[in-house]
């Protein structure tokens, strides 16, 4: 059977067990060696066994505390992270998604007008006869307006030239007046020089790289320099000018690809170069009139939204980059990615398309509650 010492009562047990016996009465027997040996062996068990008692309420105590302590102390953290958090959205702290949307002027427009390119197949085309545009600039915006708040129907995209993509400005189909744009997502490449001259850009939303497309039986193209002295087409404002410069190619500058390939079939020009993600599009529509190179380039094009003079916009945007990047549950830029640009990977010569991972996206400065932030 066991049992339970109080612990109040264990010192003045101990004390008792260990005072010296009595002395017998008069007339008594002395007790036997045996006798005294058995009775201080009963004595050391008991006292050991109260030692034991003691321990271990001792060691329970220890533990009892330690936990209060420690939920406690769980209980001071919480309070304290909510204090801060609170603290850094009320004074101080970066703005709420509610805060930009008011400083972006957001939720005063009642439609979302977005600059796109019309004729660059796989990155954003419009179908004049069935009126649909598509392509993965196409899907990226519509991920940008849903974020936003707006339906697919109340986006207006208009198709722009290169040299109108930094000013914001397109044309309406229709009437043909000018219309501005507030956000531009035109296979824009963010450069140091485009930034210094002030046009504002979101992280980027594609890696791709420069490329060179020739008439099927042109001599192979596998560097720039092997386009020395030919005529090369290239988009006007595009960084594809510069390498191709380099290489003394005979550069001609057209606002809209298309110009660029009507040139080529004409026999005007002998190779179209600027982004291979363009160049994928027309040579997967066209692949028995068209050759792609790759030229094996190791710098990259960064493509990214232009916001205009708008910041609080430029994080709201970055926001849905970031919302799409980290969260594993997001596949909106891999479904747009496999759509329209994996499909366009030519199977025998395999020549690159662009990078099939999202870039990597910095959070943006957003202010959330605790409970409430879904970015975790």
């Amino acid at each position: 059977m066991s049992w339970r010492l109080p612990r109040q009562f264990a010192p003045e047990l101990i004390r008792m067990l260990l005072r010296s016996p009595p002395p017998p009465p008069p007339g008594a027997p002395e007790a036997t060696a045996e006798e005294i040996a058995s009775a201080n062996i009963a004595q050391q068990d008991v006292i050991e066994e109260v030692f034991s008692e003691v321990e271990r309420e001792l060691v329970d105590d220890r533990e009892y505390r330690f936990k209060a302590w420690r939920l406690a102390g769980l209980g001071l953290l919480i309070v304290l992270t909510l204090a801060v958090a609170l603290g850094r959205l009320l004074v101080g702290g970066p703005p709420s998604v509610a805060e930009l949307r008011a400083q972006a002027g957001v939720d005063t427009w009642p439609v979302l007008r977005i600059g796109v390119k019309d004729d660059q197949y796989g990155t954003a085309y419009y179908d004049q006869e069935k009126r649909i545009w598509s392509g993965f600039d196409i899907d990226v915006a519509y991920m940008i307006a849903e974020d936003l708040g707006f339906r697919r129907a109340d986006v207006r995209f208009y198709g722009l030239e290169s040299e109108d993509r930094a000013r914001m400005q397109a044309a309406d189909p229709t009437t043909g007046d000018r219309v501005p744009v507030q956000l531009v997502i035109a296979s824009y490449s963010i450069t140091t020089d485009r930034k210094s001259a002030g046009v504002r850009f979101s992280q980027p939303y594609l890696y791709t790289e420069q490329s060179v497309i020739t008439l099927k039986g042109h001599r192979p193209v596998s560097a720039l320099q092997d386009l020395e002295n030919q005529r090369v087409c290239t988009l006007s404002t595009s960084t594809s000018q510069t390498a191709l410069d380099k290489a003394k190619a005979k550069v001609t500058q057209k606002n809209r690809v298309r110009e660029c390939f009507a040139a080529l079939d004409a026999g005007d020009v002998e190779a179209v170069s600027t982004d291979a993600a363009i160049l994928a599009g027309w040579k997967h529509e066209f692949p028995d009139k068209y050759e792609h190179w790759d030229l094996g380039l190791e710098s990259n094009e960064r493509w990214g939204v232009n916001v205009g003079e708008n910041p609080a916009l430029e994080t709201l945007v970055n926001l849905t980059l970031y919302r799409s990047f980290a969260d594993p549950e997001d596949s909106r830029w891999e479904k747009a990615y496999e759509k329209n640009l994996q499909s366009e990977i030519d199977p025998k010569k395999k020549t690159p398309v662009a990078v099939g991972e999202q870039p990597r996206v910095e959070r943006p400065e957003v202010g959330f509650l605790p409970w409430e932030d879904p970015l975790g």
